[in-house]
């Protein structure tokens, strides 16, 4: 496989996670600013949210090379 459609598609892959990771990011900021408060509870929420995404993302990534070694 020609490697530029290679690195598109791994960079499209990341993409999404990272879009998520900003919203949750944002939501925990907005959410703080309403309830500072609550800080325990969100920052929980948020890092659990953070880690799931991420988990998503390495395992996408670790099936992609996989498929790419075996071509």
């Amino acid at each position: 496989m020609n490697p530029l459609v290679a690195t598109l598609i791994i960079l499209g892959v990341t993409l999404g996670p990272s879009i998520v990771i900003a919203v949750i990011g944002y939501a925990g900021m907005q959410a703080l600013g309403r309830n500072p408060s609550a800080a325990p509870r969100i920052q929980t929420s948020m890092i659990l949210g953070f880690l799931f995404v991420e988990v998503i993302a390495v395992i996408a990534l670790l099936i992609l090379f996989h498929v790419f070694s075996k071509t």
